[in-house]
């Protein structure tokens, strides 16, 4: 990484005195000569805030030498024995390697990764013996986010424990064909709900999650619903994850809110999957002029103790001039090669350097450990780390991927995927951690090569014990007992039933006056967390700004331009609302930390995240994937729905599939409501199903979507059939005329055109037409492959009816559906439909336009669902075959000026 030296406020500038330029460099050269470097860094800090506060425009230099962030001097020393820990962390990492190549076993074959965790088990082991306090911890515990190439160190860690058995490590990655003994390939809080807390192997999201769980801790404490103030959050990453969008994209989020309770450790082994990371740069030192410009603390661990004697011999500085010059991509040839290559090629380039090392034999050379490998090294960046206040901190630390394995895995690009060793590689290995393990052992089967644990009496496991019981417990651990909420009774939800009388408003305005009556609900609104990324004027959740307030750990210090207004801006400590700002990546981190807080805190809090549809799924849809592998509870509502809705707006936000995209995910529960009482039954099923003790799956994030098309809310019928309401399917309206029959459904903002199209069949066509309205597609989908697979799998048992057939069984007539998305959404259930079946949709991408033009172009507005109903009937016989055609010239169904289905007006 190259040191921004340039004048900022001179394109092209020339020294004007170069001989007192140089005499102010001999001077520097003098200071460092008498007193030495540490004092001569002294004098340019001072000398660079001088210039700060005299307004010189100097630009702060963003990274050091590629040196040791913490001097030998200045480490602390080290509390636990060295010896036992390197005693049991060879145990740990041989267990790990055996771990993934037990799984290659003929017959098996499921993959794995060792290089990972090899490279890093310096890194764990640290913060598992002194850092990392478990649940029992009197201040809560820590939380750790676990890289996830790295699962098999802590199963084998766990194995030591106790807490896995030798079984348990052969399943891995056979979840059933081992059951109940198999183990997830990942950290997977859904299939090991015990164990893991966080799911981190999709690259970038265990980063942006980490800052967002940091970030919950000091929201919890600022509004006094728990006391998270000393708990810290641990991240693992990799140098080449640090790529992902996500990993670097809110790291100013942590610097801003002082997240001095988050740590980050990036494993910079200078690799990632295929190659280098920066073959021509140097990682480390990009990642410190980001993070340090970003605002954290930055700790680097580059190099081991056996480097601290020849770098205090280097005063020429040519040893530190070859660091900081050599390229990562000959860093990590360096470590493919041997003791010699090194002399020659790294210190050889000068000869100052080269003599440093004259002393040292090859094999000596070799044995330059780096600094991710050093126990004390680590240790002390930890400490430095956990002890900062003000700022986050990441440790940058140096190691070599495949570390420990030998030559073939050591630092070589295929080393990733790497998953088995020859006979030789588990020797060399076994050498290498000292395991007692015989070579007739190891040649009994090659295959099955014995996993190590020398029992609970042995010395290093009740070291290893009494290390996890002083620091409150082991780890990873997840736990779901919570505080027991008192969940709102019915008279929360009345504003909901009432209708909007002559008033016509959205479904989104709907959902906002439910959710205000939420919030203000006793004994339980607290609980509930608005996340808003910046849209909340659109969606009327501006009125929740005095009162419940925008959460900000550092208040609100200076004057709002709209103080004087009843709806005026306000930040504090103790906001209710997270306002993450245009930021769909950090609202679902967000959303995620908030939903889990039942497990992760034991205090249950109910996240609603309100967006823009299409910047939803579509846009975050993998984060929102490992919210439901994290066992996220809560509410995201998908606002300005529909591809005709959001009128004006045009393609980019014209949403016609969140639905299918939502209906994807297995944890999910989506809805398109078309009223205010069904959001009302909706929420409180929802709410019901989360946190009323009854239900057996209660992990699930419900999705809404609503709209901004003002409509009339009917108030709620008498004897509605709720139970249809939340399972997917209702009767609306039963048609008064007599006729031929037909069956119109649709769902959310579609709902009253097939009322007016109910009303043209009836009056042009005399046609008798039923309305239904289905709140959700994907769960009559659910519902239906669930009988089908029972009935499949049980051909001797009582066959199971699908709840929409037993809805739709004794209707007449065709049946056709329309929905303001893409036609998938209602082709969902057209395999459990009791008849002929038609669907209606806006496929296509959308465009700017007015709802009426845009409902004609797609033909699903009223006049199109009475020509397909009309061509339904005909085709059956029921009605003349020429009523299609008149009707289609009747309602100039080609005409998109002919088009009449919907209002004007609402927010976008």
């Amino acid at each position: 990484m190259t040191v921004n030296d340039q004048d900022p406020y001179s394109v092209s500038h020339v020294d004007s005195d170069p001989e007192e330029t140089a005499e102010w460099n001999e001077s520097l050269d003098s200071l460092v000569a008498a007193h030495g470097h540490e004092r001569a860094r002294e004098i340019m800090l001072s000398l660079l805030k001088r210039s700060k506060e005299l307004h010189l425009g100097v630009p702060m230099v963003p990274t050091t030498d590629y040196l040791n962030t913490i001097a030998p001097e200045n480490e602390p020393e080290f509390p636990g024995n060295e010896e036992i820990e390197r005693r049991y962390r060879a145990w740990i990492r041989w267990n790990a390697a055996v771990l993934v190549h037990r799984a290659q076993r003929p017959g098996i074959a499921v993959g794995g990764h060792i290089s990972t965790y090899a490279s890093s088990a310096a890194l764990y082991e640290v913060g598992f013996n002194h850092f990392f306090r478990g649940q029992d911890h009197p201040g809560g515990g820590d939380q750790i986010f676990i890289q996830g190439h790295a699962s098999p160190g802590t199963y084998a860690r766990a194995f030591l424990e106790g807490r896995l058995s030798a079984d348990q490590l052969d399943g891995f990655r056979q979840e059933k064909s081992h059951a109940p003994n198999g183990l997830s390939s990942y950290p997977h809080p859904r299939l090991m709900p015990e164990f893991w807390q966080f799911p981190t192997v999709s690259m970038g999201l265990g980063p942006i999650n980490a800052i967002y769980q940091a970030q919950l801790n000091r929201y919890l404490t600022n509004r006094g619903i728990k006391d998270a103030s000393d708990q810290q959050v641990w991240a693992f990453l990799g140098d080449g994850e640090m790529d992902e969008v996500e990993s670097r994209g809110q790291l100013q989020v942590a610097a801003n809110d002082g997240l001095d309770n988050l740590n980050f450790v990036i494993n910079c082994n200078l690799q990632r999957l295929d190659g280098p990371v920066r073959g021509n740069g140097k990682i480390i030192q990009e990642l410190e002029s980001f993070f340090r410009g970003a605002g954290w603390n930055v700790i680097k661990v580059v190099w081991g103790r056996e480097w601290d004697d020849l770098l205090a011999r280097d005063n020429d500085g040519a040893l530190r001039t070859l660091m900081n010059v050599t390229p990562d991509g000959d860093y990590q040839t360096y470590k493919a090669e041997s003791g010699a290559y090194v002399r020659e090629n790294f210190f050889g380039r000068d000869p100052r350097a080269l003599e440093l090392v004259s002393h040292l034999s090859d094999d000596e050379v070799w044995g330059l450990k780096r600094g991710g490998h050093d126990y004390r090294k680590v240790y002390a960046a930890f400490k430095a780390a956990s002890e900062h206040t003000g700022q986050p901190t990441v440790i940058l630390a140096k190691t070599i991927k495949g570390y420990g394995l030998g030559p073939s895995f050591e630092g070589r690009n295929a080393t990733h995927q790497m998953k088995k060793m020859t006979l030789d590689n588990l020797k060399t290995f076994r050498d290498a951690m000292r395991i007692p393990i015989t070579d007739a052992q190891l040649e009994e089967n090659p295959y099955l090569p014995p996993y190590y644990n020398p029992g609970e009496q042995d010395e290093a496991i009740q070291y290893l014990h009494e290390r996890r019981r002083a620091l409150g417990g082991y780890l990873p651990e997840r736990r779901v007992k919570y505080t027991q909420l008192n969940l709102p009774d019915d008279s929360a939800y009345a504003v909901s039933k009432k209708g909007s009388g002559t008033q016509e408003i959205a479904t989104t305005m709907a959902f906002v006056r439910l959710l205000k009556d939420l919030i203000r609900s006793k004994d339980f609104g607290h609980r509930i967390v608005p996340i808003i990324p910046d849209e909340a004027r659109t969606f009327g959740i501006d009125a929740f700004f005095p009162t419940a307030k925008i959460y900000n750990p550092n208040g609100q210090h200076y004057t709002s331009v709209d103080r004087e207004l009843l709806l005026a801006y306000k930040e504090s400590p103790q906001g209710q609302i997270l306002h993450v700002g245009i930021n769909e990546a950090g609202a679902i981190a967000a959303f995620t930390s908030v939903g889990t807080s039942y497990s992760t805190q034991g205090e249950p809090l109910i996240p609603v995240y309100v967006f823009y549809s299409m910047f939803g799924f579509q846009r975050t849809g993998d984060a929102i994937w490992a919210a439901g592998d994290q066992m996220t509870r809560g509410f995201m509502i998908g606002a300005t729905a529909g591809r005709t809705t959001l009128t004006g707006e045009g393609l980019q936000h014209a949403d016609g599939h969140s639905l299918v995209l939502s209906s994807t995910n297995p944890a999910v529960v989506s809805y398109d409501p078309a009223y205010g009482y069904e959001i009302g039954h909706i929420v409180h099923s929802g709410l019901e199903r989360m946190y009323g003790g009854v239900h057996p799956d209660p992990n699930v994030m419900y999705y809404l979507t609503v709209y901004n098309e003002p409509i009339i809310h009917p108030a709620e019928p008498e004897n509605l059939d709720v139970d249809g309401v939340v399972r997917g399917i209702y009767k609306l309206s039963e048609s008064a005329v007599s006729g031929p029959k037909a069956q119109l459904l649709a769902s959310g903002v579609a709902v009253p055109w097939i009322l007016e199209a109910q009303q043209l069949l009836a009056e042009d066509w005399g046609v008798s037409a039923d309305v239904w309205s289905v709140t959700s597609w994907s769960e009559l989908r659910r519902d239906g492959l669930a009988a089908d697979e029972h009935n499949f799998l049980n051909p001797d048992a009582a066959p199971r009816t699908p709840y929409v057939w037993q809805k739709l069984g004794g209707a007449q007539g065709p049946f056709v559906a329309v929905t303001d998305f893409s036609h998938s959404v209602p082709d969902q259930i057209r395999q459990f439909v009791p008849g002929q079946y038609a669907t209606l949709g806006a496929d296509g991408f959308g465009f700017s336009d007015t709802r009426a033009a845009a409902r004609r172009f797609f033909t699903i507005d009223g006049p199109s669902v009475v020509v397909r109903t009309l061509e339904m009937l005909a085709a059956r016989g029921e009605v003349d075959r020429n009523l299609p055609s008149q009707a289609i010239g009747k309602y100039r169904l080609h005409d998109v000026n002919a088009g009449t289905t919907g209002s004007a007006g609402g927010e976008s």
